[in-house]
């Protein structure tokens, strides 16, 4: 009997791969800390929609602490730098919310992603 490599439980129907590179991810983003707070992002639940796609582009949501956050500039670098290490990971599409200055923080990061 072939074996499925699709997980039935994963909503979007991850496949094994992609499964494991999210929680590659997962496990890197816990090791990115609030400089202010000291807490990590994911506990902070600053990275939300995270989603690998069968290419195994990571594409996310990043809302900073608060929408005069003065580290989100930063903070986001972390965030990209954390996941472009992780094996598996070809690239990334962050989108910033609830945040001043998203509009011009997307095209910054949208330009350094595109490097």
């Amino acid at each position: 009997m072939a074996q499925n490599n699709r997980l039935a439980s994963t909503p979007g129907g991850l496949t094994m791969d992609q499964a494991a590179i999210e929680k590659a991810v997962i496990e890197k983003l816990a090791k990115v800390l609030d400089p202010e707070t000291g807490v990590d992002v994911v506990r902070m639940k600053l990275v939300m929609d995270l989603a690998i796609d069968g290419n195994g582009k990571a594409t996310y949501i990043f809302r900073p602490s608060s929408p005069l956050c003065p580290i989100a500039v930063p903070l986001a670098m972390l965030i990209i730098q954390a996941i472009k290490e992780v094996e598996g990971i070809s690239g990334q599409n962050i989108t910033v919310v609830d945040y001043v200055e998203a509009e011009k923080l997307n095209e910054i990061l949208s330009s350094v992603l595109d490097e």
